[in-house]
């Protein structure tokens, strides 16, 4: 399975959309995560008509999108908590985690986590579990380039690539 790893597009406030690439991969993937922050009704209505299946939850600019702060999906064998994880750059990716081994229906360490907010990719383990963040979808500060994730999951493994545009 294909999955498109997307967050903190801040459209329109920061930029117009994102990157065409990056439109193009959200839109060949057959799963997109959205780690919130979308920033417009217009941004969120955007990811929905690319991606082939949407799973997303709000940001802190995203009050009136009516999204979820936590949402977990099973992606090819594979259980995904997502969270914004909204609050200090101080103690996120002990947030994440706790988010992870409180909402994950699997073992916390066989799930995986995706934030967002920080506007700094990231690939890496906390306390077992696996998290993930994808950066910024638009470069919106303090964000240093466009960066998303695209991931394979075949077998119950899964493969992360960086793209930065």
């Amino acid at each position: 399975m294909n999955i498109a790893i997307i967050s903190d597009t801040h459209v329109p406030s920061r930029e117009r959309q994102i990157p065409a690439a990056f439109r193009e991969r959200v839109r060949a993937a057959e799963h997109v995560l959205h780690a919130g922050d979308f920033d417009s009704t217009s941004a969120f209505a955007d990811q929905q008509e690319l991606a082939e299946t949407l799973t997303a939850v709000r940001g802190n600019t995203d009050p009136g999108l009516g999204l979820s702060r936590v949402q977990t999906v099973i992606c090819g064998d594979i259980e995904f908590v997502l969270t914004h994880g909204t609050g200090p750059v101080s103690g996120y990716k002990r947030r994440i985690a706790r988010t992870v081994s409180e909402h994950a229906d699997q073992a916390p360490e066989r799930a995986v986590g995706v934030g967002g907010h920080t506007h700094e990719p990231m690939d890496m383990r906390y306390d077992g579990i696996r998290l993930l963040n994808p950066g910024t979808a638009t470069g919106a500060a303090p964000g240093e380039a466009a960066t998303m994730m695209t991931g394979t999951v075949v077998n119950g493994e899964l493969t992360i690539q960086r793209h930065e545009h």
